[in-house]
């Protein structure tokens, strides 16, 4: 395909079609679509393995492409949940009558038309159509050439459910993978009213420096675990193991361990076996790579500067022993990506320090990263996780797939 401009045409005609549907009918829609992925499931599970067989199974990226029965199911849950949250359009946040008899209202309405760029996610592909659909907006789907037969199989069902309900089908669309095709949706001004990168560092830095069309960036998380020496250890090992191994290739996983250095060999003595059971590699500063090694680690090499400030997405992860809370504040504000950051403490005053000076969209005491997630949240589900200021922050959910919109009545009034 030369271009995609046909295919963003019909999807700005296909706002008025999704954005005239009345609220119990999108909840039927989304509720209808949960028992249709559910009766597709082993459709979906023969498709997704083409896609799984392609990729290495050393690949980090694999764990986030499978779908697997019980995935499938918690999918279909997701949309349940969805359908049953409240519609974030048509909700007036405003309204007044000017003195020249002007009368005045601002409701919330839905963003328009919504594009997503990601990688090896299938369940973004479900997780953006319901909110879109949920909220009266249309979404164009750009995923990657790694997922291309789950995401077309999930989009063939999502259309038919769309047909079922006498919506426009081309309310979801799944974009050409033609990497050639992105610089067109990216400059898409007239057809995309906002796109959302999904995925690695790299393609959000490369969304963000050529994309014309506003942009909201989420998806990257450089994480830190601050282990402060007052902290309970067997509770902060627990905490610490939990960030990294529970699912390493997702965002909100544990990338950098920092250990204040009264504490950091019966910290590191505790995570050994905790780690080890997973493989982990770790790349450890000086200090910390000694006790490793005295303590016997098999998979600890010497840090490099590149070791921190970096997402692994594996089960893989820095440490640095820190002199306390004054360096492992300045070391996080020059390594975060402002996703997720934790302490693990008993003091009360340095976690209050730590909640009010560290620059993140979640900040956590004595808890897991692994939290920071829109269903977790009680959003339903998210588009991703935003790491920016504006026009949201941290999980992109529901509630922020709409805009504001001012609605004036009057009945000749001119202004002197």
């Amino acid at each position: 395909m030369e271009s995609i401009q046909g295919l963003l045409e019909k999807a700005q005609a296909a706002t008025r079609s999704i954005k005239g549907l009345p609220d119990q009918q999108k909840q039927q829609l989304l509720q209808r679509l949960a028992v249709q992925i559910v009766a597709n499931t082993a459709a979906i599970v023969e498709e997704n393995k083409k896609d799984a067989e392609k990729m290495s199974l050393s690949d980090p990226k694999l764990d986030r492409l499978v779908l697997n029965q019980s995935r499938i199911r918690q999918l279909a849950e997701s949309l349940q949940e969805i359908a049953m949250l409240p519609d974030p359009a048509n909700q007036v946040m405003l309204e007044r009558t000017l003195e020249n008899g002007l009368q005045v209202k601002k409701l919330t309405v839905p963003l328009g038309v919504v594009g997503v760029i990601y990688e090896s996610r299938p369940n973004v592909t479900l997780d953006v159509a319901a909110l879109c659909i949920r909220s009266g907006n249309v979404c164009v789907l750009r995923g990657g050439s790694d997922a291309l037969f789950t995401n077309t199989i999930l989009v063939h069902i999502i259309q038919e459910v769309l047909q079922e309900f006498g919506v426009d089908v081309n309310a979801v669309q799944l974009l050409p993978v033609d990497r050639a095709l992105i610089a067109e949706m990216l400059t898409a001004v007239k057809y995309i009213d906002i796109i959302i990168p999904r995925g690695s560092q790299q393609l959000i830095e490369y969304v963000r420096a050529n994309s014309r069309v506003p942009v909201i960036e989420t998806g990257a998380g450089v994480c830190h675990t601050y282990v402060e020496k007052t902290a309970d250890l067997k509770k902060a090992s627990a905490i610490v193991t939990n960030a990294k191994v529970s699912r390493p290739s997702v965002c909100n996983s544990l990338d950098t361990i920092l250990v204040d250095e009264p504490v950091a060999g019966q910290l590191l003595a505790l995570l050994t076996p905790m780690l080890i059971e997973y493989d982990v590699e770790i790349f450890a500063d000086e200090i910390a790579y000694n006790i490793l090694k005295a303590l016997e680690y098999p998979y600890v090499v010497p840090a490099t500067a590149a070791d921190f400030g970096r997402e692994f997405l594996d089960f893989k992860c820095s440490v640095k022993v820190v002199s306390g809370a004054d360096e492992a504040l300045k070391h996080i504000q020059e390594y975060s990506s402002k996703h997720s950051e934790a302490i693990i403490s008993s003091d009360a005053a340095i976690s209050e320090r730590f909640l009010n000076e560290v620059d993140a969209a979640a900040v956590y005491v004595n808890a897991s990263t692994r939290f920071t997630d829109g269903g977790v949240f009680g959003l339903g589900a998210e588009i991703g996780i935003s790491t920016q200021k504006l026009h949201a922050r941290g999980p992109f959910a529901l509630e922020k797939l709409v805009t504001e919109k001012w609605f004036v009545r009057g009945d000749g009034q001119v202004r002197n």
